[in-house]
């Protein structure tokens, strides 16, 4: 069984976790493997029912196309249980001693060889933390690359351990393009501020009729998400990106709206958001957020966007700079939702508030339609009916 191609442009991927083990009698179409690219994690379902062979291990990295098992279909299921796995005769194992005693010391005991030197000193080291293991002590270049750097010392009669994992592909990818986006872009963010009672008050008002009638919650997420499209409409330049020396503006709106699953945070893509009513929005969310949290988001799922939203506000962040998810050229950043007071009418007033952040690439985006992108947010969220609903709002929430 070959490794199927996930996606446009993916040449390799890479064995996350085999869910079966070798010899295993599985199903057709049932899930052996969790593979990861570099834009997503996927699982890879049987071609065909039989008896499995493993041809890859966890980590590996494999081409598509590439070769990962094979499955003998004439294969029967154990009784009760998988078939054993392949042993193979344990070689006798020599544990050595991590240093070994110097016994003959001399002018060479402590000293390090040019190659062992250069690595101790790329890690910061002081060469007599390093205890050396050559002859008659001699600090060699396997000593160097095996030594780490001292993490204090650790109180008496407490066991401390350590875990080196390799990071994912779809990690590692996702921390390279971060470091790229403050590299290669001119990211700045700016703050405002929200009051979150008008949209408060509608829920309250209709968010059981909405469930009645629609079967998903009147969240936050659509009113965000129509404030977002009023205000990319009102600024074309937030909803475009640069290629080369050209400038790409969109006339439509497809957002990406940050979700957490098993595999961490995912981006799918809201297509169509200006077409879209708030039960629309809400039942699209809700489709994209399940297939995220059971592991079925495809790369199709989160490829697209032009406009970021994500809500750090749901982990009970308060502020935060949100980075630019590339190649796009701006990210709204929603934060949690606290009652404090503020001055309405020259009176001190308790609201519950909501800190905004918008992160931004001032190479295609000027402060102003920064600053007048959020405060466009701002308005729409805090006078709903008027900018968001046409002043009828059972008609737009289609009750």
């Amino acid at each position: 069984m070959k490794v199927p191609s996930p996606g446009e442009s993916i040449t390799e991927v890479e064995i996350a976790q085999w869910l079966v083990a070798d010899g295993d009698y599985v199903e057709k179409d049932q899930a052996i493997a969790e593979v990861d690219s570099d834009k997503a994690t996927l699982e890879l379902p049987a071609e065909v029912s039989g008896s499995i062979t493993l041809k890859a291990e966890e980590g590996d990295a494999i081409a598509v196309g590439q070769v990962v098992c094979l499955i003998d279909t004439e294969g029967a299921p154990k009784k009760g249980q998988s078939m054993p796995l392949p042993t193979e005769a344990a070689a006798p194992v020599t544990v050595a001693p991590l240093a070994a005693p110097v016994t003959n010391q001399n002018y060479a005991t402590g000293t390090a060889s040019p190659a062992a030197k250069k690595i101790i000193a790329e890690k910061g080291m002081d060469l007599e933390s390093v205890i050396g293991t050559g002859r008659n002590g001699r600090v060699t270049k396997e000593d160097a690359v095996k030594a780490v750097t001292s993490m204090g010392t650790a109180p008496v009669g407490s066991k401390r351990g350590e875990e080196r994992k390799k990071l994912s592909m779809l990690r590692r990818k996702v921390a390279e393009r971060l470091v790229a986006v403050k590299n290669e872009t001119a990211m700045l963010t700016t703050f405002n501020e929200v009051d979150m009672a008008p949209i408060f008050a509608l829920r309250k008002k209709y968010k059981e009729t909405f469930v009645e009638k629609h079967g998903v919650s009147l969240g936050f997420m659509s009113f965000f998400t129509k404030a977002v499209v009023r205000a990319l409409q009102m600024y074309p330049d937030v909803n475009s990106m640069i290629d080369g020396d050209y400038k790409i503006t969109y006339d439509y709106c497809d957002i990406s709206v940050a979700v957490s699953g098993p595999k961490g945070l995912m981006v799918p893509v809201v297509r169509g958001a200006e077409k879209l009513s708030f039960r629309a929005i809400e039942q699209e969310i809700k489709r994209l957020a399940i297939r995220a949290r059971d592991g079925q988001i495809t790369v199709d799922d989160m490829t697209g966007g032009t406009f970021t939203i994500s809500n750090g506000g749901v982990f009970g962040s308060m502020l935060s700079t949100p980075i630019i998810n590339p190649p796009q050229s701006g990210i709204l950043g929603m934060h949690n939702i606290i009652e404090r007071p503020v001055a309405i009418d020259g009176k001190v007033v308790i609201r519950p508030m909501m800190y905004l952040a918008l992160s931004y690439d001032h190479r295609i985006i000027d402060g102003k339609e920064s600053v007048g992108f959020l405060v466009a947010i701002k308005e729409a969220l805090e006078i709903p009916e008027d900018f968001l609903m046409d002043n009828d709002i059972k008609k737009a929430l289609e009750l």
